[in-house]
């Protein structure tokens, strides 16, 4: 794990930060390793960039796992990024987090050994809250308060109490690594006023000045949030 001697000051931090971790597919090719690979590879950076935001004092952080789409993908590269979301779940218990793993558990796709986690567990001192989506596409998460719209609910209610990611509060900077500018069907509603910090490096290239370069353009923002 990156060892970071000092941590810069910031004047703005964001409260909750969301993550794309792209390029473990790009990451594994240029390595030599088959597709399927680069996944285990990008578990141990998940893990140093939590240390680095809990030490900079950042609430809650949201990752992406994998999208209902990504289940298409080959059979070998769909076993490896379950197999790859399940462990840095385990993992993270031993470290101080609240997790809610947020996604489609109808779906067979879903990891089973993740559904003890679709209720916010809490780990050791529970110092930030961590959401991880897993199955997830904002079709099924959209489509959750829209069944209560059907019923009667106004849709603002229902956006804000029956999403399928409602536990989730509004992301304030979202980082995607592997320099593609898209958001890849990443909390569209959560989303709506988050600032979009892209890293031209592959996930599994992470390293801490990384995260300092996108907080140090967070600063730079003017944050009005509409008004």
């Amino acid at each position: 794990m990156e060892k970071v001697k000092s941590f810069p000051g910031f004047q703005r931090i964001p409260r909750h930060i969301g993550i794309i971790p792209d390029g473990n597919r790009r990451w594994a090719e240029r390595n030599g390793y088959p597709k399927e690979a680069g996944y285990a590879y990008g578990i141990d950076p998940g893990f140093e960039l939590y240390r680095h935001c809990l030490e900079i004092g950042v609430k809650e952080m949201t990752f992406y796992g994998f999208t209902q789409d990504n289940t298409k993908r080959p059979l070998a590269q769909r076993l490896a990024f379950q197999r790859a979301c399940v462990e840095a779940v385990m993992k993270l218990a031993n470290h101080d987090a609240d997790l809610l793993v947020v996604g489609n558990t109808d779906s067979p796709m879903f990891p089973k050994d993740l559904l003890p986690f679709t209720k916010r567990v809490k780990f050791g001192k529970g110092l930030m809250r961590i959401n991880f989506l897993v199955n997830y596409s904002w079709q099924w998460d959209i489509g959750k308060a829209l069944q209560q719209v059907q019923k009667g609910m106004p849709l603002k209610n229902a956006l804000v109490k029956h999403l399928g990611s409602a536990e989730i509060s509004r992301i304030d900077l979202l980082i995607r690594w592997g320099n593609r500018r898209r958001l890849s069907g990443f909390l569209p509603v959560q989303t709506v006023y988050a600032d979009f910090y892209v890293v031209e490096e592959l996930w599994p290239d992470y390293e801490a000045e990384h995260l300092f370069q996108a907080l140090r353009w967070y600063e730079e923002q003017d944050i009005t949030l509409g008004g």
